[in-house]
């Protein structure tokens, strides 16, 4: 038997459910769940067959099975979360186990469902969880093109925006670089064509937001083995 299988349509870039678990049978019902409700579903007995299939950056979110052998459903977390992938969660157990579900949600899950699961509960999770991973996917799109704008700025323009953005006006930061206000005006007037903003407000939210993107993408890998 495949060790995964698609549930339906076969878009690359159509979210998907990805389901990991290593119960067969909770496999097929949420398979056969989410068909039904036309949500593209793939779905995985364990997270290393998961990790062998996934395409980074692929938008959807995982229904992930807490306790699994080898890979727990939190190492498969904690491990995503490491390579710099983010997608929405929700656990699924067996188990009566609230420290473990606590820990998952703080780490980021959004949801934790005990088995027998109510199906139209399950079903208004998954899609709770494709609309945010769409909406943080727009997010980081932006704060990506914001930081390739402001790679294209000069060493000079760098230094102005710096005094800009801390607030200072136009004769301070011409004192303190010690050339005229006039060169000033051109660098500012040059810097907001180059962000595409239109005040120092927009100019400020491009930075930090540009600035926050590197910092989540900072030691980025792949998904690959975890070992």
């Amino acid at each position: 038997m495949n060790s995964h299988h698609t549930v339906s349509g076969d878009t690359p870039d159509e979210p998907t459910v990805y389901v990991i678990d290593d119960d067969e049978s909770i496999r097929e019902l949420l398979g056969w769940l989410m068909k039904r409700n036309a949500i593209r579903v793939e779905a995985f007995p364990n997270a290393k067959s998961f990790l062998s299939a996934y395409r980074p950056g692929a938008p959807g979110c995982l229904v992930l099975d807490l306790f699994m052998p080898g890979m727990s459903g939190l190492d498969l977390q904690r491990y995503l979360k490491e390579t710099g992938i983010e997608m929405p969660v929700i656990f699924l157990s067996g188990r009566a186990d609230v420290p473990k579900a606590v820990l998952a949600v703080k780490s980021g899950a959004i949801d934790f469902i005990e088995k027998p699961f109510d199906y139209r509960q399950i079903v208004d999770l998954v899609r709770e969880c494709l609309r945010r991973d769409a909406q943080s996917r727009v997010g980081r799109e932006a704060a990506r093109c914001r930081a390739e704008r402001l790679a294209t700025l000069t060493q000079r323009e760098r230094e102005v925006l710096h005094r800009v953005i801390a607030g200072k006006v136009n004769r301070v930061i011409a004192e303190e670089m010690q050339i005229s206000i006039k060169t000033v005006e051109a660098h500012r007037a040059r810097i907001m064509e180059k962000l595409a903003v239109d005040s120092v407000a927009e100019l400020v939210q491009a930075t930090l937001g540009a600035r926050a993107s590197d910092r989540q993408d900072g030691g980025a890998k792949g998904p690959g083995n975890p070992g």
